[in-house]
């Protein structure tokens, strides 16, 4: 997955928005005003945080070496995700889907 395929199936989920509260390196999107993804504009690699479950957040990162404590963020509650082409992008959506749900499920 690329920054812009990423950048199109958040902006499919409903009520997704897109903004850039932290300078034009960051591509940050939220729902209901709650973030569920941070894309960053200014690595070498394509890479975001996602939001996740901590014991799943756990799994993850031991499971998949392009998966890390979430990069300036609440390491217990996001993963950083390195997209290096070692996971499927079916995958990659899947942790967007769960990001987005954990989130959205805040905000009732």
């Amino acid at each position: 997955m690329d920054i812009e395929r990423i950048r199109t199936y958040c902006l499919s989920k409903a009520g997704a928005e897109e903004t850039m509260p932290f300078g034009p390196d960051v591509v940050v999107f939220k729902t209901s005003g709650k973030i569920f993804l941070l894309l960053s504009l200014d690595t070498e690699q394509t890479q975001f945080n996602v939001k996740c479950d901590p014991e799943k957040a756990e799994e993850l990162r031991e499971a998949y070496s392009c998966v890390l404590p979430g990069y300036h963020m609440n390491k217990k509650h996001w993963n950083t995700i390195i997209v290096d082409g070692t996971v499927p992008a079916r995958t990659l959506q899947s942790w967007i889907d769960h990001s987005y749900d954990l989130v959205s499920r805040k905000k009732k």
